[in-house]
């Protein structure tokens, strides 16, 4: 049929079929009434495998940035090392915390355009007949990176126990939540301060809970979406489209139990049963269905910083809720109704 058209009905034919093509690769992002994303391969870095970034992972997985006309690498990265990549650009966002406030104050201009999760889920646990903060005096805690969510917990409760860091206690330094499992497991930390799934590791194995620092209430940025200013101007639709596929991801973490178990079992290596329920239950507590950042869950940042600057820096320079703030009208709103508006 074909070869009986004429040569511009040929042409016309071909450049229909060429069209059709290319609106197919953008049809899940014009779908959802946003524009079709500027940047289409995205470097994401996590500082660890565990609850709070599973509906990210589980995202990915599922497709969900595929939908929207994304390719998503995600890397676990420790976290000054992500921020480092972020600045030079070699990492495009970090899925984190508050490493990120410590390399803002440092000079560099990343902030934060949404918050995944706000509420810690850290817990303090000390070796057997440690039971309290008070008999970590003169002892040492394992934790993550520096400026990390341990960092800046331990140096708030510290202060309200009329402590130190570096004086009364001493903090052994990790680049991720598993080495600093194994330095206290071995013995070589009196205190360790991780999130899950590390957490449930050590519970199992009798180790007692000297803070929970979840049921206390603390809110504390991360992991949250942190990016260049620079970033964040020159691709929003990229940043939109991501933000739309990890809500995808909590809505499907949220109402699909057994994947989210499955996907969690495939990066974190765990397979007990027990132990991947309590990752689970503790993610359905803290997985945000409205990712705006709140000023508050920087300022505790900022209040326990050991950076000379932090305290007197405005919450305000953190971060910029614009994009999500659209997500959250044109898309999370309808996805989570009489939740987000």
């Amino acid at each position: 049929m074909e070869a009986n058209m004429p040569q511009r009905w040929r042409e016309l034919f071909f450049v229909s079929i060429l069209l059709a093509a290319l609106s197919a690769i953008s049809e899940g992002a014009e779908q959802t009434g946003f524009p079709k994303p500027e940047k289409s391969h995205l470097e994401v870095a996590i500082a660890a495998w565990g609850s709070t970034n599973l509906p990210l992972v589980l995202a990915h997985e599922a497709g969900y940035f595929a939908k929207y006309g994304l390719k998503v690498s995600i890397n676990q990265v420790s976290a000054s090392a992500s921020v480092q990549g972020v600045i030079s650009g070699s990492i495009d966002i970090y899925q984190g915390g508050a490493a990120a406030i410590a390399a803002n104050l440092a000079g560099a201009d990343i902030i934060y355009v949404a918050a995944g999760v706000d509420r810690s889920s850290l817990i303090l646990f000390g070796q057997k007949g440690l039971t309290t903060f008070e008999s970590l005096r003169g002892k040492s805690i394992a934790t993550t990176s520096p400026g990390a969510f341990g960092e800046i917990a331990v140096r708030m409760t510290a202060r309200k126990h009329g402590m130190e860091v570096g004086k009364d206690l001493k903090l052994l330094y990790h680049r991720s939540t598993p080495e600093a499992l194994a330095t206290f497991l071995v013995g070589n930390a009196d205190g360790l301060i991780i999130t899950p799934p590390q957490t449930e590791l050590a519970k199992k194995q009798g180790y007692p809970v000297i803070i929970d620092y979840y049921k206390d209430g603390l809110k504390i940025i991360g992991p949250g979406t942190a990016v260049t200013r620079e970033f964040s101007q020159k691709y929003p639709n990229a940043l939109k489209a991501y933000l739309m596929a990890q809500l995808d991801g909590v809505k499907r973490a949220i109402e699909d139990e057994e994947f989210a178990k499955k996907i969690d079992s495939k990066y974190t290596r765990i397979s007990d049963p027990k132990i991947l329920d309590e990752n689970y239950q503790q993610g359905l507590r803290v997985w945000n269905k409205d990712m705006t950042v709140d000023p508050a869950a920087i300022r505790v940042v900022l209040e326990d910083s050991s950076d000379p600057k932090a305290k007197s820096a405005d919450p305000k320079r953190f971060y910029d809720n614009s994009i999500i703030e659209a997500v959250n009208r044109d898309y999370a709103s309808k996805l989570f109704p009489g939740i987000v508006k």
